[in-house]
Parts: structure tokens; C-alpha cells; sequence
């Protein structure tokens, strides 16, 4: 196949005393999220689209939260690697758009900044679309307790 598509679905809590890191920018907010990495919910959405559409499993897979290596760990550096295997498998990123999904911080302010991250993590090719939205108050998202974000891909065969 010359073309492969993939989704990719993330959610963490938020949490206090941890920066909120989204598509790699530190997110001035009064909480920041939990897990076993830097907690970056867009870029994990972004390489399970990836992984996903290369059939090679999930980040559970490849980082593992029962490994040490990976604790704390930048999203970026680990989006890097995804996109070496992508290179490997002959692919490259068509584009990719995301949608990340959180009552508060508004995050229009910062999409410029994630996007140039992503992208040089990616080796600087493909197109990144990352939009905001809110769930009207509803749901875990809209009771500002957590952030979800959803990313779909269209990877290109060289």
C-alpha cells in the first residue's frame, strides 16, 4: 500500500505539582498531568496514529509504564523514535490532525509553538493541524478533570 491511515486516542488526569506539557510547550495552568512520562496527551495521541497506522501496536508497546527508562520521560524524544520507524518502514507523514480536548487552559495561544515541535520531531516533514475544543462542561473533560485528545494521520510510502 502506498498509503496507510491512523487514529490515536489519549487521557491523563489532571494532577497538581506537575508542568502541563502539551505538543511539547510547558502550558502556563494551574495543574499539569499525570503519568508515567512528561504526560503529553497530544503526542501520545499523535504516535499511537503513527504506530497504529504502521500496524506496529501502541506506545504501551514500545514505552512501556512499567519501564524506569521511560519515567519522566520528553514526548518529543519518544515521537522521534516513532518517526524512525516510520522512515524505516519506508513511510513518511502526509499530515496529521489533532484534536485535543479540554475545558480549560485555552490552548489557541500555544498551537503555533506545538506544531514546530511536532514537526521537528517528525524531521520536519508533513503537515500538522492541532485544534482545540471543548465538551460544553460535560463529561470528565468538561469538569476539568482531565485533558482526552484524538489524532488521525495519513502516512505516504516513499
Amino acid at each position: 500500500m502506498n498509503i496507510k491511515i491512523g487514529s490515536g486516542f489519549d487521557v491523563h488526569k489532571f494532577t497538581d505539582q506537575r508542568p502541563l506539557i502539551l505538543g511539547g510547550v510547558d502550558i502556563p495552568y494551574e495543574k499539569g498531568l499525570l503519568g508515567h512520562s512528561d504526560a503529553d496527551v497530544l503526542t501520545h495521541a499523535l504516535m499511537d496514529a503513527i504506530l497504529g497506522a504502521l500496524g506496529l501496536g501502541d506506545i504501551g508497546k514500545h514505552f512501556p509504564d512499567t519501564d524506569e527508562k521511560y519515567e519522566g520521560a520528553d514526548s518529543l524524544q519518544l515521537l522521534s523514535h516513532v518517526a524512525g520507524l516510520m522512515n524505516e518502514a519506508g513511510f513518511y507523514l502526509g499530515n496529521a490532525d489533532i484534536t485535543v480536548i479540554c475545558q480549560k487552559p485555552k490552548i489557541a495561544a500555544y498551537i503555533s509553538d506545538m506544531k514546530e515541535n511536532i514537526l521537528a520531531a517528525l524531521g520536519g516533514r508533513g503537515e500538522i493541524n492541532i485544534k482545540g475544543t471543548t465538551t460544553e462542561e460535560l463529561g470528565f473533560c468538561g469538569r476539568g478533570e482531565g485533558i482526552a485528545c484524538q489524532a488521525v494521520c495519513l502516512l505516504i510510502k516513499e
